[in-house]
């Protein structure tokens, strides 16, 4: 009877049981299978049904729960000193530290000073280099508590400095005679006990404008006897005898900048100003007139290094200079040399006591600190007031004693 059986039937009726076969065995695999593919969508569709909002990023960026319970607790260093950005269409710019931000001048002094300066003909390097300090400098209680930097020789420099701001020009405008007795009369008016005069370079000039930085210090000097003196003076291209004339001129504090360190000087400064020419500008005006004090200044944040700040104070010191000022370099505009780094408070304080340990009589550090700077005045002030009197005790000890002799050799 099997043999009666068709082979087609046969042949049908075994592929029918070994496909029923394979489904058996795979239905397991089927179901894991779509229990796996169940799961999966679910997972997803969870975490993209709450996606990340602006508010959610404004949320998480504000203020802790500890901030509520302590309000004015101080911040670690790591979020007082955090370098905050801003997103400018599609530019991200570098927002300016707090601790770089002042207020903008605007009371009555600071107008009462700007319109004496204005009536004269006279400069500031407040102005012309932007310097932040203006509003805490010009606005004092009165103008005799001010204190302004006045720019002698012009507005306009021969020199192109890659940080400074102050106009520039091969062939500035000739000196103004006039500018001695203008800038002594302003400076009587104001009633001072400490000014600041510095000056634009003036290649031009075979002189460099020495003689007329001179002549402006004596002037000073003849309305205002007790009025102390700074000079800023530029390197007069390496003549020494120049800064032997402004050094015993009559001022009482002999300032040159160095700047920068040795290493970045011909990628800060013009090429005519050398870090070893301005060493031996200070150390001439020192051997000139050695009860001078002697005064510069360096900037911090433009790619410095520590071995490189400590090779310029050292140098420093080795031509017995006596003040040296750090302040943050600040970019005066989008044509001038970028901010490499924003320096902390703290690292200002640490160079402060570092310069004291080498020997400085003063040092002024802080990112506000410019080479005028007010502070640093009023310290000066003092120790040249202290030496004053006591050169004054010397020399009136002297004829008291000789005051006896003089009468036995009459009576003799």
């Amino acid at each position: 009877m099997a043999a009666s059986i068709p082979r087609g039937r046969c042949l049908l009726a075994s592929s029918s049981c070994r496909s029923t076969q394979r489904s058996v065995r795979s239905s397991p695999r089927c179901v894991r299978q779509f229990a796996s593919t169940v799961d999966a969508p679910s997972t997803t569709s969870s975490q993209s049904s709450r996606p990340r909002t602006a508010f959610q990023d404004k949320l998480n960026a504000g203020p802790s729960f500890s901030d509520f319970v302590s309000p004015n607790a101080p911040l670690p260093p790591s979020e007082a000193y955090e370098i905050r950005t801003a997103k400018v269409g599609k530019k991200t710019i570098t927002r300016l530290p707090s601790w770089l931000k002042t207020p903008i001048p605007n009371n009555n002094n600071y107008k009462k000073i700007k319109n004496d300066l204005r009536g004269l003909n006279l400069h500031t390097v407040c102005e012309e280099a932007r310097c932040p300090n203006i509003s805490d400098c010009w606005g004092g209680s009165s103008k005799s508590a001010a204190t302004a930097t006045i720019m002698l020789m012009g507005d306009t420099c021969t020199r192109g400095c890659r940080f400074c701001s102050v106009k520039t020009s091969k062939t500035p405008p000739p000196l103004d005679p006039h500018e001695p007795e203008n800038t002594a009369e302003a400076l009587r008016r104001w009633g001072l006990g400490y000014v600041v005069l510095t000056s634009v370079d003036r290649d031009d000039l075979a002189d460099g404008g020495a003689h007329h930085f001179a002549e402006t210090i004596m002037k000073i000097k003849q309305k205002a006897p007790t009025m102390l003196v700074e000079a800023l003076t530029g390197d007069y291209a390496g003549d020494k005898e120049m800064v032997k004339l402004v050094a015993t001129s009559g001022l009482d504090v002999y300032a040159h900048n160095i700047e920068t360190v040795e290493e970045l000087t011909p990628f800060v400064r013009d090429r005519r100003a050398k870090f070893r020419q301005s060493l031996e500008v200070l150390k001439t005006a020192k051997e000139a007139k050695p009860s001078l004090i002697t005064k510069t200044s360096i900037m911090l944040g433009l790619g410095e290094t520590e071995e490189q700040i400590w090779h310029a104070l050292k140098e420093l010191r080795k031509n017995d200079v006596d003040v040296v000022t750090f302040g943050q370099y600040m970019r005066p505009t989008k044509r001038h040399m970028p901010v490499h780094s924003y320096v902390t408070p703290d690292q200002f304080e640490l160079w402060r006591q570092r310069a004291l340990d080498l020997g400085f009589l003063y040092c002024a550090s802080g990112p506000l600190v410019r080479s005028s700077y007010k502070a640093g005045e009023a310290f000066i002030e003092n120790v040249l007031k202290k030496r004053a009197a006591q050169r004054s005790e010397l020399a009136g000890d002297q004829p008291a004693e000789a005051q006896p002799v003089k009468d036995a050799e009459i009576t003799a």
